[in-house]
């Protein structure tokens, strides 16, 4: 079979200046083909395969052995690196993916914000309501839990994620109910091609401090929120999808 890419990810990447860059490129049936990486502004080589081939030792490969995963990584990324980047398979005819990188300051990035306090205390067997907005349409976010992708299939059930698009951006709220001790921890909104923002959760067991989650520590869900989560969530099993796309 002929080697093909895999549209794993977006091909329009934003990074924030001084930060790690990565363009994820996947190509199924490589079998002996070469994988390079070039910047299309000088028609420069930068990488062939695990070789890098320009004297900028920010620019490597990420490509681990059996892997079809061949992700060009750019250490301490510059405003000067935003353009295009093409992955290339050297086939007859020789085939590409390009992927446009856009390297802003801080302050103008595309970026995730929590919605309400950065530090959230609720009552073990309450729910746990997380909300975060970004600042563009972000084709999908994630959330993650510690440094584990949230997992809507765990036998832990009663997860659900409801993500909205507006004029404004996206936003993305997850719901916990019945919260266990073991749900406490760092919650991160991390949203595709955009920078992330996180909130601690501490679940308590009979405690009801002043920072306790209520109407006024985070916006109450509205009505069909609530239903929502419900159709999403019954008690033995819990919702399926983890990212939310969209059409742009």
């Amino acid at each position: 079979d002929r080697p093909y890419f895999d549209d794993i990810s977006s091909r329009n990447v934003t990074a924030v200046v001084d930060e790690t860059a990565i363009l994820k490129c996947r190509v199924r049936n490589r079998a002996n083909r070469t994988i390079s990486w070039m910047r299309k502004r000088d028609l420069h080589i930068l990488t062939s395969n695990s070789f890098t081939y320009t004297s900028d030792q920010r620019f490597s490969v990420d490509h681990m052995e059996s892997s079809d995963d061949w992700n060009l990584r750019i250490e301490y990324a510059q405003r000067r690196d935003s353009g295009i980047y093409e992955c290339q398979v050297n086939t007859e005819p020789k085939i590409n993916m390009a992927f446009h990188l856009d390297v802003t300051d801080l302050l103008a990035a595309a970026r995730a914000k929590i919605l309400g306090s950065q530090e959230v205390h609720v009552k073990k067997g309450s729910t746990i309501s997380l909300a975060c907005s970004v600042n563009v349409h972000a084709p999908s976010i994630a959330w993650l839990h510690d440094s584990a992708v949230v997992d809507f299939d765990s036998a832990r059930g009663g997860i659900s994620l409801e993500t909205e698009k507006t004029d404004a951006g996206t936003t993305s709220r997850l719901m916990l109910t019945r919260a266990a001790l073991r749900d406490s921890g760092n919650y991160t909104c991390q949203p595709a091609g955009a920078v992330s923002a996180s909130v601690v959760v501490h679940v308590l067991n009979g405690e009801h401090p002043a920072a306790m989650q209520t109407s006024s520590a985070m916006p109450c869900p509205s009505p069909t929120l609530v239903a929502l989560g419900l159709l999403l969530a019954p008690p033995y099993h819990a919702g399926r999808l983890l990212f939310s796309s969209f059409t742009q």
